[in-house]
């Protein structure tokens, strides 16, 4: 039986385990996913214990996605770029590390906008980890217009200027970003403003949104947020989380097997396990 996990701290409410064990099962293969509760300090010894186990293949999740990468054999270059690892390949006792959350979040925006993205102009709200991954892949993807607005211009300016890929950029103060909706194609929410229970709560004023642009909220718990009600309200297409999680979730998966999972079966188990509650992974 093949061994695989996600490690984090927290990690009990990860969906990963029961996401993985659908795509399995599904594929006939004889694994097991396992959640192994990982402190700070205990992260060196972690990833010596993948190697001792021949552990094939973990995913990373918070605090962990930074920290992870001084201690692995060797990082893709995407991963290196965004400067966290969300999925470790064991290669024969070589530990590679990846980052999939961009991959995931680009191959859900494709399903309601098309294949083509490389001539869409977007706007990412926030500056974290998340947006960080987001705005990288998207850049490497060949996208050439992303702007960022963020609470404050310090994490932003230092994400747009780290930026390895040729694209235009501007960072913009939140008010400036709501004057100016009009410019974008696709708007990118990567905060943890609206996630429950504040469901009421919105990163900014959608209120001159283009007509028939799309909104992306990587929450989706809830399902729907503030944001996504309201531009749906608008005539813009919605997309909440959920593409991001499974498709960074199926990425991983086929960096592990080779196997390329059912995305629907891969969605519907984690949409029977949401349930209102708080997820991490």
């Amino acid at each position: 039986m093949a061994l695989f996990g996600v490690i984090g701290d927290p990690i009990a409410h990860s969906m990963s385990p029961l996401m993985h064990k659908s795509a399995f099962n599904d594929k006939g293969i004889d694994a097991e996913y396992v959640k192994f509760h990982v402190q700070k300090e205990q992260l060196p010894d972690a990833i010596l214990g993948i190697k001792a186990l021949g552990i094939r293949g973990v995913n990373v999740t918070v605090p962990h996605k930074e920290h992870v990468m001084s201690l692995l054999d060797r990082i893709d270059p995407l991963a290196e770029a965004i400067g966290a690892v969300n999925t470790i390949v064991n290669e024969s006792g070589k530990l590679i590390g990846y980052n999939t959350d961009g991959l995931g979040f680009v191959e859900g925006l494709k399903k309601i906008a098309g294949e083509q993205l490389e001539n869409k102009s977007m706007l990412i709200i926030g500056a974290g980890g998340a947006a960080r991954a987001i705005y990288y892949t998207l850049a490497s993807s060949g996208v050439k217009r992303i702007d960022v607005t963020n609470r404050t211009p310090g994490r932003a300016e230092k994400m747009i200027e780290g930026c390895p890929f040729e694209l235009h950029s501007d960072f913009l103060p939140l008010e400036a970003s709501e004057k100016t909706l009009q410019q974008y194609d696709v708007i990118i929410q990567t905060t943890s403003i609206g996630m429950f229970p504040h469901i009421e709560d919105s990163p900014l004023v959608i209120s001159d949104l283009k007509h028939g642009s799309i909104v992306s909220d990587i929450i989706y718990n809830p399902l729907e947020t503030a944001l996504l009600k309201q531009a749906k309200q608008k005539g813009a297409l919605t997309q909440n989380g959920l593409d991001m999680f499974v498709y960074q979730g199926a990425h991983s998966f086929k960096m592990w097997t080779g196997i390329t999972p059912s995305y629907t079966i891969m969605k519907n188990t984690v949409l029977q396990q949401l349930g209102g509650q708080h997820v991490n992974r």
